[in-house]
């Protein structure tokens, strides 16, 4: 077809541009209207002041135009280097047309995507999003259990060819194939793209969209797609790269006096926190039931104050044992709730060592309990391939049980992965067996165990307090996969109906069981760390001769085992950052992040660390659950400094081998 008028002056823009602008507008619209959305979703949280919404949007505006960059990158090369000669082919309407649909089908998909993430976290695209792209087989499960996906996909088709016709009416594709297009403009545009494509990637971080105090305004400020890739970028963190640092020495100095007790001998000085701890009284060596329980908030419980009744046997266990009533978790993922109870360690930067390279013989808790004769096991009911949890705990000494399709792990693991069969399942969804299940499997192995004469340590980690939400009907009042709270009684019911059978078992005399949560169910706020959503149950049961009480010490997940190994009067070598909550001289305090705010909170002072070096002192009211600003106090910024500093350092210099 021949281009009448190909060449125009250089005044005139050329209709073949007309696509590609056209959509770099409707891009930019529906970008507005979702953070928009976002904004009223948020409504009773956001900050309604006139320029914080300028601000808000013009900062949103400003990393949409960095994300159609990206975006338009492959149409742009496409304008580069199609000959005017062919422009109005069927071969250019064709290429046009399906690149075209499936951009914005993709886009739609993603704008939706966006929504539901937002409702499950509070957030833009994160790391946890760069994760589920990896474990594919369990998120798009979760995905088709959770949502009605024929009708969310047809949502997106409909939309897709919304935006088609209205192209298709308002001529945008009839110009686009009428001109062809100058040399100077192919050039012109093409250097414009890769200009702002390469500014974007040299200058701007994901994190300039943070301006605000307010953490909902700096998320609605990010575009989700370009935060999406940040991660991907920056999943490793090197603390010393990214945080303000003291003196490595004087780090460990306030380190060891920080995890000093008076009856800890530390075995050398300098770079490492390894000591002897002598117990008084006489050992005990009954069998552990570790129970790290799925997103079990502490605000669930009526201990807490809900009014529900969702979690009657937690309730009962509350007055009938240990209860730790101010713990909180570490982070706001499974992984680090694991790390926080093996390693007894601050939340590093980044990812969590479950996930990260390097990360077998490690000095754990599986450590202290091999020392003393016991046999260690770990209880996934889903393929614990997942979040690495097979290799961190097949690594660190715990033969596997879980829902896998392999007996071994790999070469470099010297483990036993055994498989839950088919027969063993009553009920399972996305994320694996339900409780009931994984408990019934954990009881018969410790029936081997009690048979062989061997002490056993069961580590279980639960998945039925997790969306869809799904479990066996008929259990409890509330239908399966109707919300949270029916997950929460499901979760509890199974736990009562496993302690129940354990009565039977003539091993439960000599059984201590220990339950806490690995994070809770929800972490966003507005402010930078949200402090009650990190608030957690823990329990001790059923431990001989310790006294039922209830510990309302400011406390961390990584003081659960030493307080445990300590009620036991267990002499042991300690490479951990917990200690024992109940010495007299134990100071109050608590290790709280994300993969990238370092906390520590020590009674009503909140010091969060963020990356970019820089550092927030707040006082805290648990009233509101609110953070009001304070003048830096060095001290505290100090210590807070060396926990995730000797902590980093020590993970990454190899000293936390055995």
């Amino acid at each position: 077809m021949k281009i009448k008028g190909s060449f125009k002056t250089q005044f005139h823009l050329s209709k073949r541009l007309s696509l590609l602008f056209n959509f770099v507008k409707v891009f930019l619209l529906l970008s507005l209207l979702l953070r928009g959305v976002f904004y009223f979703w948020q409504a009773a949280d956001v900050s309604w002041n006139p320029l914080n919404i300028l601000m808000t949007l013009g900062t949103g505006l400003f990393f949409d135009l960095g994300t159609c960059s990206f975006i338009v990158l492959p149409s742009i090369l496409y304008l580069f280097i199609m000959p005017n000669r062919f422009i109005g082919s069927e071969v250019d309407k064709a290429l046009v047309y399906i690149f075209f649909n499936l951009t914005v089908f993709i886009l739609m998909f993603t704008f939706l995507a966006e929504l539901t993430f937002w409702e499950e976290f509070r957030t833009r695209f994160n790391f946890i999003a760069v994760d589920y792209l990896i474990y594919t087989h369990e998120v798009i499960s979760n995905i088709k259990e959770s949502y009605p996906l024929p009708l969310l996909i047809g949502i997106v088709v409909l939309a897709t060819a919304v935006v088609f016709y209205i192209f298709h009416k308002r001529l945008v594709f009839k110009n686009t194939f009428s001109e062809g297009i100058s040399l100077r403009q192919r050039v012109t545009v093409i250097m414009i793209g890769i200009t702002v494509m390469f500014f974007f990637i040299s200058f701007i971080k994901n994190t300039d969209a943070e301006w605000s105090s307010n953490r909902y305004n700096n998320e609605i400020s990010k575009a989700g797609i370009y935060s999406f890739f940040a991660e991907f970028r920056n999943n490793r963190m090197d603390y010393a790269d990214f945080y303000t640092t003291i003196n490595e020495k004087n780090a460990f100095s306030l380190v060891r006096h920080n995890v000093a007790e008076k009856n800890a001998h530390f075995d050398g000085s300098g770079y490492a926190i390894k000591r002897e701890l002598d117990a008084q009284g006489i050992p005990e060596k009954p069998n552990v039931v570790f129970i790290l329980m799925e997103s079990m908030s502490a605000s669930f419980m009526k201990e807490f104050g809900n009014k529900k009744n969702i979690t009657p046997n937690m309730d009962n266990l509350a007055q009938n044992s240990i209860l730790f009533s101010n713990l909180y978790a570490t982070g706001t993922r499974t992984v680090r709730g694991m790390e926080a109870v093996t390693l007894c360690i601050p939340p590093t930067p980044g990812q969590s060592i479950v996930k990260r390279p390097d990360n077998h013989d490690l000095f754990t808790v599986s450590t202290v309990f091999k020392d003393h004769g016991y046999d260690n096991s770990f209880f996934y009911g889903g393929d614990g391939y997942f979040d690495n949890m097979n290799s961190y705990f097949g690594g660190n000494g715990f033969t596997i049980y879980d829902r896998g399709r392999g007996s071994v792990l790999n070469d470099n693991i010297k483990a036993k992965r055994n498989n839950i069969k088919d027969s063993e399942v009553t009920f399972e969804n996305a994320w694996g067996i339900c409780d009931e299940d994984i408990y019934k499997k954990m009881i018969s192995v410790a029936d081997e165990y009690y048979k062989q004469g061997k002490p056993f340590f069961n580590f279980v980690m639960t998945t039925s307090n997790h969306r869809p939400y799904t479990y066996p009907e008929g259990r409890i009042n509330i239908p399966s996969g109707k919300n949270r709270d029916g997950a929460v009684k499901y979760a509890d019911f199974a736990l009562g109906k496993m302690l129940r059978e354990a009565q039977t078992k003539p091993w439960f005399k000599n059984t201590v069981f220990v339950f806490v949560a690995d994070h809770c169910a929800s972490s966003a706020g507005k402010d930078e760390i949200d402090v009650a959503n990190y608030h957690i149950p823990a329990i001790i049961y059923n431990l001989s001769g310790a006294e039922n009480r209830k510990i309302e010490k400011q406390c961390s997940q990584i003081d659960i085992f030493p307080t445990l190994f300590s009620l036991m009067h267990w002499d042991y070598e300690s490479n951990f950052f917990g200690k024992d909550v109940l010495q007299p001289d134990f100071t109050e305090r608590a290790l709280m992040g994300t993969y990238r705010k370092l906390t520590l909170m020590k009674k009503n002072e909140v010091m969060i660390l963020s990356d970019q070096k820089k550092q927030n002192f707040y006082s805290y009211s648990i009233k509101d659950n609110s953070l009001k600003t304070k003048n830096i106090d060095t001290g505290f910024l100090d210590e807070a400094i060396s926990w995730y500093q000797t902590a980093d350092y020590m993970f990454s210099h190899k000293l936390l081998k055995e």
